[in-house]
């Protein structure tokens, strides 16, 4: 579907395990709204190829941030590449869910751009307009790079990272890709970051709490416990 820009979107796919996408979920996702992308971009299909990057990280960094179940916002953008706006509301970033809203939401994202000195050119009528005014707004949020961060930093985004270095391999291993070192490398990488940064330091913080823990229980509760025992 990106023609020249297929290597380009495999190497997108390969590296948003790092944001707990597994390659085979990046290239569904990016095939279901591509033909729009294209569109957008005619013959520029490394830009079609980039946009569709920062939109699938988009929705990790919302699904992240949002708590928002990423197939709700993976159907919100399959429907704007069909003008359907009807979803907005379930990337919870103020905006409901209407057409008029998702105009408000362009006209807000070309303010922030004219503050930083650009052109206020984003419009409805181009789905990568659309996906870049999104963009635009969850970095002002401060949603920007938050899958990323949770995969490095928390034993939950850690865990989801490692799952989908996993899927990558067995994909590679299914489709008889004789080279899986980088899949290995990146299985590598994931299971340590799970296991050193985040798995041992919560059982150790946990080993730490829990003698604390039961003594305050025992604490508050004796006393509780003494006077029902007294009015039994």
């Amino acid at each position: 579907l990106y023609g020249s820009a297929a290597d380009t979107v495999k190497q997108f796919a390969a590296e948003a395990a790092k944001a707990g996408i597994s390659a085979n979920k990046y290239a569904e996702q990016a095939v279901s709204f591509g033909a729009a992308l294209k569109q957008s971009f005619g013959d520029d299909l490394n830009g079609a190829a980039k946009a569709a990057n920062t939109m699938l990280l988009d929705m990790a960094d919302n699904s992240a941030k949002m708590g928002t179940d990423i197939e709700s916002i993976q159907y919100a953008y399959q429907g704007f590449a069909k003008d359907n706006y009807t979803m907005l509301d379930n990337l919870k970033l103020g905006y409901g869910g209407t057409k008029s809203e998702m105009e408000r939401l362009i006209s807000d994202a070309n303010d922030l751009k004219v503050a930083n000195g650009e052109a206020a050119d984003l419009s409805i009528e181009s789905f990568a307009d659309v996906g870049e005014a999104i963009h635009l707004i969850q970095t002002e949020l401060g949603l920007s790079g938050t899958a990323a961060y949770e995969a490095e930093q928390t034993f939950t985004g850690s865990a989801n990272a490692m799952k989908a270095s996993w899927e990558n391999v067995i994909a590679a291993m299914t489709s008889g890709q004789m080279n899986l070192i980088p899949q290995l490398n990146q299985l590598a990488v994931s299971v340590s970051n799970f296991l050193f940064k985040n798995l041992m330091p919560m059982l150790g913080n946990f080993a730490v709490q829990l003698p604390v823990a039961i003594a305050t229980f025992f604490k508050s509760a004796l006393p509780i416990f003494t006077e029902q025992l007294t009015n039994v």
